[in-house]
């Protein structure tokens, strides 16, 4: 079957409307594909507006026989949206983003899980509100619904985790149609304000890349905006030295965002980020200031320094302090830099985390080369006494594939990030020459995608790195390292020890009988 039965078609579009409703190619090939993966089309693409249209056309299509994906801003790299079976179709959440609730008494908000994060921060920005975690960098697109169920850091990350950590309560949708409430809301007379009343059931739907429902809606955790920030950024000779000094930061709780980058992806970054878009972010730089002298002389440290700083720069690292007070966000920052230059860094300017901070969410246009190359990342999450082992154990396995880089211009990098006091996060990331898909040309900007070379396709160059992608999961499966966004692309199953899958196993069973709920991700399906 390539297509809907007619009655089903009727049942659907009478459950979501007619527009509710997309059976033409493109957007059946669209909506099936990920940053990096493109095979099989789904059979349609299902767009409720809300719970109770979500919830009737789950049912009907699990009725019928039919897997059932849900797709969020379509970020993904790991095939988590990306369809295993033939006979499925795509949930695309992105109808239902409404922001249901602000509670600013008892400091939550209730949203549809098809809300970006950008809308969601524009939304509380002018109550001096804000999520303990407010997004990923890709939130112009990114879901709420997305972040959750693949997990996601950054805005807020260094001190308060990860998307999953700020959830209180969930509605979910189960196969069979079934809504299911956690947190206190699961409770008959209970608003949605705590997370834990009895067994964590929350968590059980967080990370869980749809494999056991489809989150609807999201209760999160409100705090007071952090007015006012501070900003560093220093150089280091080599990787270990800085890997060292973002450990020693990230324990001592200090920033809410500490990020670095090997020399090539900065030189990446900077080929791809143009001069006259400096000069653009530079607005938003001068409107946090808190006074119009304080706006012009931060505005002309940023055109004064430029680029030219970044030259003979080697590992750079960016970090940003945050309180409820210019003394204290600078106090942090002062205690930052006794850390960093302990080991053995130097100060530099400090435009980076600056224009970033100030643009939290800018255009897409990072998921391609800066000459219009394919780009996909890994990752793995390490404990800080992994951090180097675990850099030098991926720099030996590209290593050992070096000739094979060169005879196919297939390049690499890395971006360095912490979690809270006890996670830090290691991205490879890999460049070559190949056609872009039709998910690229959907997310770049229209303008910038015409400025870019255009690449032939280039299946042994995307062949081999598939092929390193996996060896790095299978190799961290063995090692200890974890990941978000596990989607179909890493070993969660594998290494489970064998109580913890049993368990698991049973939780799918009871929730989802036919395995019709994404197959595939977490490495389970109907016969797992």
């Amino acid at each position: 079957m390539d297509q809907l039965p007619s009655d089903l078609v009727q049942r659907l579009e009478k459950a979501l409307r007619p527009d509710g409703l997309r059976t033409d190619l493109h957007a059946r090939t669209l909506y099936a594909q990920d940053v990096f993966t493109k095979d099989l089309p789904v059979l349609a693409v299902l767009r409720p507006r809300n719970i109770e249209e979500l919830a009737s056309a789950v049912k009907l299509a699990t009725a019928d026989g039919l897997a059932i994906v849900p797709r969020g801003g379509g970020m993904s790299y790991s095939s988590g949206y990306v369809p295993l079976v033939e006979q499925t179709v795509t949930l695309d959440m992105s109808g239902m983003n409404r922001v249901l609730e602000i509670n600013d008494v008892d400091m939550y908000v209730t949203v549809e899980c098809g809300c970006t994060w950008q809308e969601l921060h524009e939304i509380l920005e002018p109550m001096q509100l804000r999520t303990t975690y407010w997004g990923t960098l890709s939130g112009r697109m990114a879901t709420v619904g997305g972040s959750l169920s693949q997990n996601s850091i950054f805005w807020g990350s260094g001190q308060y985790g990860t998307a999953a950590d700020c959830v209180l309560s969930l509605q979910v949708v189960l196969a069979d149609g079934t809504v299911l409430e956690t947190g206190s809301q699961a409770q008959r007379h209970c608003p949605p304000f705590f997370r834990h009343y009895g067994p964590d059931l929350t968590g059980i739907f967080t990370s869980d890349c749809g494999a056991l429902g489809i989150k609807a809606t999201a209760t999160l955790r409100l705090m007071p905006t952090l007015s006012a920030q501070q900003y560093c950024a220093f150089d280091f000779e080599d990787g270990t030295a800085m890997l060292n000094a973002m450990s020693a930061i990230s324990r001592s709780g200090l920033a809410t965002e500490c990020f670095g980058f090997d020399p090539f992806l900065q030189m990446q970054r900077m080929k791809r980020d143009s001069v006259s878009q400096d000069v653009a972010s530079l607005a938003n730089v001068m409107k946090q200031a808190d006074s119009v002298t304080h706006a012009l002389k931060e505005g002309a440290k940023i055109a004064f320094a430029g680029r030219r700083y970044m030259t003979d720069v080697d590992y750079s690292l960016q970090v940003i302090t945050e309180d409820l007070n210019q003394t204290s966000a600078d106090e942090r920052a002062t205690q930052v830099k006794a850390l960093a230059l302990g080991f053995g860094a130097r100060e530099i300017e400090n435009s980076i985390p600056k224009i970033v901070r100030a643009n939290p969410f800018g255009p897409l246009n990072n998921m391609v080369g800066p000459n219009g190359e394919r780009w996909v990342p890994s990752h793995v999450v390490v404990p800080h006494s992994r951090a180097v082992a675990s850099y030098q154990e991926i720099l030996s396995l590209f290593d050992g594939h070096a000739d094979e880089f060169r005879a196919f211009e297939i390049q690499t990098g890395f971006l360095f990030a912490t979690i809270a006091t006890n996670g830090f996060v290691i991205e490879p990331v890999f460049y070559w020459p190949d056609a872009l898909t039709e998910i690229h040309e959907e997310s770049v900007e229209e303008d910038h995608i015409k400025r870019l070379q255009c690449f032939p396709e280039n299946l042994e160059a995307r062949q081999k790195v598939a092929q390193v992608r996996n060896e790095f999961a299978a190799h961290f499966c063995q090692s200890g390292g974890i990941h978000l966004q596990i989607g179909k692309s890493y070993r969660y199953k594998e290494g489970l020890q064998d109580s913890t899958l049993s368990l698991l196993r049973s939780i799918k069973a009871h929730v989802d009988p036919k395995g019709l709920m994404n197959p595939g991700s977490l490495g389970l399906d109907a016969a797992s």
